[in-house]
């Protein structure tokens, strides 16, 4: 699952932050005629004394100030009233018109915000309206500093360069401090903003080493060392949608996504994203997209692309997985791909909103995230989600590949934690899990998704270390989970999500109020137990360009796997679902989800072999050999444990029967 660039530090306001249903914990200023109220992460963590590099004078700022709109308690309350079967408003959704005319900002608003910055000397550029609408800004650092209240100085950023941040938290005249909800262009933690790229080739595939698997346990890895008292299976070269919808009883239910949109937001856009989802359709055996029913809006510009910056290659593969998985499990669906201009928040931001703005789709899969405390425009973000389930639009995300976002698992992160957007009460939290897959398509067992790796040693005689292995050093990925610092208990978890879990902050102090648990569901993510993937991609000669088949996994499997199948469920329905967490909780302990364990077959670890070449991407050897120990989803503090009921490592479980579930109501 990419994760968010982490330049752009902007976050809520925090006395705006309180207009959730769900709840959020947050300080709320009092603020008196004349005073300014600050704005809650506009002074990066990173931008500490100890990194202080210089102090910064001159330069320039771009930055957008993120409007609030109006009445946002009462967004929060009818985006959760039309999402919850048995309310009077439930499925009455609004038009985008309509959202717009009722919750978005107004003309006084976008006056009173466009008045103070050019106030302070700064030059309106851009005006967005609309849902998730801001006011855009240039100006010098002189007058950035007078508008928002802040020094800036330079330090040494996460990027480990010398970055310019504001020395405060930046902050705003409490007069219109309603109408503003974020900002962000404050910092620089990557780079300053240039001219537009053009998009690079795509890179190397990863070519899969043999052997390995059609289907779980077809090949026990015999000359190998046992574990764990036997020969262990051959890993899977990749599943195919048509076994991950026997599995998971998709074709059983007899739907296919006729009727629904799914859109598909990721960074960028694959050149051969089409050609290479139809070209994968026909060699797995399934229909390629009919005329017409696959289009893509994309970003008029795109930037960032560089390596060193977004790495615009690297998300082809991501947005292919995407395509195909949601097409694999809803093979009727329409899908529109929405690229963003860049991996920034703002940007990821922008592609939502005009989602919502211009009501695109009832489903939007999105296989991106990063850690919550280095998250930016979360207010904002929340917004654009409300704004969707008033119209009856329901987000996915992916639940992170780095469990409980421990250092350990997570050089990116700090701090044992959360992901965003994923972790927002407005969205469905997509987790992860290992799933074995039979001979006739059928479901054997699932586990969650949390790897230990332990190498051949080399005599070939044993495991180098008794297996499973040690944490941290021999962790290798695992779906993302826990408890939200943030925000509190949404109602649908209410009843469902035990207390002993949802009091349980990752720091391990008690919560005064139960908290936000992700994730909500979960799916294949594995990527041993991984998924097919087909994509042109540079040959092991350097220079070829070819259609090439891998494999592939993480939560990025998981969402659109999920997303595919929600719309399957849709059809079923006969009506649009919208936001689905609480349709998702309310079938909770049915026939709808497999209940994900740890040791779905009884005590002791389950485990794989696999073979990797040592250069993967020019399909070089000698092979190397890895015993792969499934279900272990972090240690200690971090540890995310699956068992019996709902768990914040796989949810309420994977779907099951949950297709049919919804045909009677």
């Amino acid at each position: 699952m990419p994760h968010l660039n982490r330049h752009l530090r902007a976050a809520m306001l925090a006395a705006a932050g309180s207009v959730l249903v769900a709840g959020v914990v947050t300080g709320t200023a009092t603020a008196q005629p004349g005073s300014r109220v600050p704005i809650a992460g506009t002074h990066p963590a990173w931008a500490i004394k100890s990194a202080h590099v210089s102090a910064l004078a001159t330069g320039n700022v771009t930055a957008n100030v993120y409007l609030a709109g109006q009445d946002q308690s009462g967004l929060a309350a009818y985006a959760t009233a039309v999402s919850t079967p048995g309310n009077a408003l439930y499925g009455h959704y609004l038009s985008a018109a309509q959202v717009a005319a009722r919750y978005g900002p107004t003309q006084a608003q976008v006056s009173a915000v466009e008045s103070w910055l050019t106030g302070s000397g700064l030059r309106v550029t851009k005006v967005a309206a609309g849902i998730g609408g801001y006011v855009q800004v240039q100006g010098s650092l002189q007058q950035a500093s007078a508008a928002f209240g802040v020094t800036f100085g330079m330090f040494r950023g996460p990027d480990k360069r010398s970055d310019r941040a504001p020395q405060q938290a930046a902050s705003v005249p409490a007069a219109i401090a309603s109408d503003v909800s974020s900002v962000s262009g404050l910092d620089t933690a990557t780079h300053n903003m240039k001219p537009a790229d053009t998009l690079p080739p795509p890179g190397p595939n990863y070519w899969v080493a043999p052997p390995c698997s059609q289907y779980y346990g077809q090949i026990l890895a015999l000359k190998d060392p046992s574990a764990y008292g036997k020969r262990q299976p051959y890993n899977n070269c990749g599943y195919t949608p048509r076994q991950i919808r026997g599995a998971y009883h998709v074709g059983q239910s007899g739907m296919t996504g006729k009727g629904q949109t799914v859109a598909i937001v990721d960074a960028y856009a694959s050149p051969t994203m089409l050609s290479d989802a139809n070209q994968y359709a026909k060699v797995t055996g399934d229909q390629p997209f009919r005329t017409g029913q696959y289009t893509q809006d994309l970003a008029s510009t795109f930037t960032l692309t560089a390596p060193n910056e977004c790495d615009a290659a690297g998300w082809y593969g991501e947005e292919t997985l995407d395509v195909e998985s949601v097409h694999g499990q809803a093979p009727d669906a329409n899908v529109t791909y929405v690229g963003a201009a860049s991996c920034t928040d703002s940007d990821l931001l922008a592609a939502l909103a005009l989602i919502v703005d211009n009501h695109l789709a009832s489903i939007v899969s999105n296989s991106w995230g990063e850690p919550f405390d280095t998250a930016t425009l979360t207010s904002t973000f929340d917004q654009v989600f409300q704004a969707g389930a008033a119209e009856g639009i329901g987000f996915f995300f992916s639940s992170g590949d780095n469990g409980y976002e421990s250092p350990d698992e997570d050089p990116g992160s700090d701090t044992i934690q959360t992901t965003f957007p994923d972790s927002s009460p407005f969205v469905t939290s997509v987790g992860g899990t290992s799933l074995a897959i039979g001979p006739a398509a059928n479901y054997e067992f699932e586990t969650s998704w949390g790897t230990l790796i332990d190498k051949l040693s080399p005599n070939g005689a044993s495991w180098s270390e008794t297996p499973p292995g040690s944490y941290p050093a021999d962790y290798d990925g695992s779906g993302g989970g826990g408890v939200s610092t943030f925000y509190t208990q949404p109602s649908y978890q209410a009843g469902v999500v035990p207390n002993s879990l949802a009091l349980s902050l990752p720091n391990g102090a008690t919560a005064t109020q139960p908290m936000r648990v992700v994730p909500d569901v979960a799916a294949l993510a594995d990527p041993s137990t991984g998924f097919l993937i087909g994509q042109t991609d540079l040959q092991p000669d350097g220079t070829t360009l070819a259609f090439s088949l891998s494999r592939i996994g993480g939560t990025s499997l998981a969402c659109p796997t999920f997303a595919g199948i929600e719309a399957d469920a849709q059809q079923a329905a006969g009506h649009t679902l919208g936001f689905a967490n609480p349709a998702i909780y309310q079938r909770y302990g049915t026939s709808a989800y497999n209940d994900v364990t740890d040791h779905p077959r009884g005590p002791g670890f389950l485990a794989e072999v696999r073979n990797n070449y040592t250069d993967p991407f020019t399909k070089t050897g000698p092979i190397v050999t890895f015993l792969r120990t499934l279900g272990i989803n972090g240690e200690g503090a971090a540890a995310l444990p699956a068992v019996k009921g709902y768990d914040d490592a796989t949810g309420v479980g994977s779907p099951d029967f949950y297709i049919q579930s919804f045909r009677s109501h």
